[in-house]
């Protein structure tokens, strides 16, 4: 045995253990760091050429863009009846070049006139049998630049996975959504009242793109919706607010690394119908100044959204 051999195997013994293992540390880290996270989220902005929430035309002239970011924290995964437990929370904005309603309330004085609307939501999604999710929130509507008074509401959403019925390839991914005005009003009517939707969003991958074809159906109670009676002066109960059909379609952008999150960029066209208690909404006859007492609309947006 030469003396250089000699010193080798002397080396060799003395190395610790834990260097020995560096390989296999190494790729036991990286599988952990692949494990998945239990904090998700987006992130994007869209652009729309009118606001219209719930049927309610609220803006239609300039420039409408509409920030958001969402994050959800996993609570609980198992195999049972109840799947997963998640907290969620988001926030959303609305931002006009018009500077709509600024000023409306609190006495005409506010310096970010152009910031129209800024909401927060908090709620608990619960999935159930594998596909359905229940999802109750609170809902806060607020206007940076004094356009309407602050709204707070209890939001329940139902939504159910189906896309397992058509192998995988296809879903109508149908919705419910219940909400109660408990403080100030979303709706068009002469008090806090409740409002109610149903749709679907057949859902079909064409080669990279996604379409989406949602419908809507918005309806009201207890005073939700309302339209002006012209012969009283008063703003009378209305059940129907409107309906809503569309397309979006959604490109991933897959020359973007995967470590930066998973981005996408979207388009739609939606057109609405709406009912007396949404059509006469902001029109001269109610005291505003953005359209005329039309039951047609079309809406015609775009977005970019990071999901990670």
């Amino acid at each position: 045995m030469t003396k250089n051999t000699l010193r080798a195997l002397c080396a060799l013994a003395l190395t610790p253990a834990p260097m020995l293992m560096a390989g296999t540390e190494s790729k036991a880290v990286k599988e952990v760091l692949k494990e998945e996270s239990c904090i998700t989220g987006d992130i994007g902005v869209g652009a729309v050429s009118q606001y219209i929430s719930r049927g309610v035309v609220l803006e239609n002239q300039g420039a409408i863009i509409q920030p958001f970011a969402d994050l959800y924290f996993k609570l609980y995964e198992g195999d049972g009846f109840l799947n997963k437990v998640s907290l969620n929370l988001g926030v959303w904005s609305s931002l006009h070049s018009r500077k709509t309603d600024a000023g409306a309330i609190g006495g005409g004085s506010t310096g970010t006139r152009n910031w129209y609307e800024f909401d927060w939501t908090a709620g608990v999604a619960f999935t159930v049998a594998k596909n359905l999710t229940i999802t109750p929130s609170i809902y806060s509507f607020l206007s940076p630049n004094d356009g309407f008074s602050d709204f707070y509401g209890l939001n329940i959403a139902v939504a159910y996975n189906d896309s397992d019925m058509w192998g995988g390839k296809f879903a109508l991914n149908p919705t419910f959504q219940f909400l109660a005005e408990l403080e100030n009003k979303c709706g068009t009517g002469a008090d806090e009242g409740f409002y109610y939707e149903i749709g679907i969003s057949p859902t079909v991958p064409v080669g990279p793109v996604t379409l989406a074809f949602p419908v809507k159906v918005g309806l009201g109670s207890n005073d939700f919706y309302g339209s002006l009676n012209p012969n009283t002066g008063a703003v009378e109960d209305e059940t129907f607010g409107f309906v809503s059909a569309g397309v979006v379609a959604t490109y991933p952008l897959a020359f973007i690394p995967e470590c930066y999150g998973a981005w996408s960029v979207n388009a739609s066209a939606t057109y609405y119908y709406l009912g007396d208690g949404t059509s006469d909404f902001n029109t001269a006859a109610r005291g505003g100044s953005v359209r005329d007492a039309d039951n047609n609309e079309f809406v015609f947006g775009g977005g970019l959204l990071v999901a990670f």
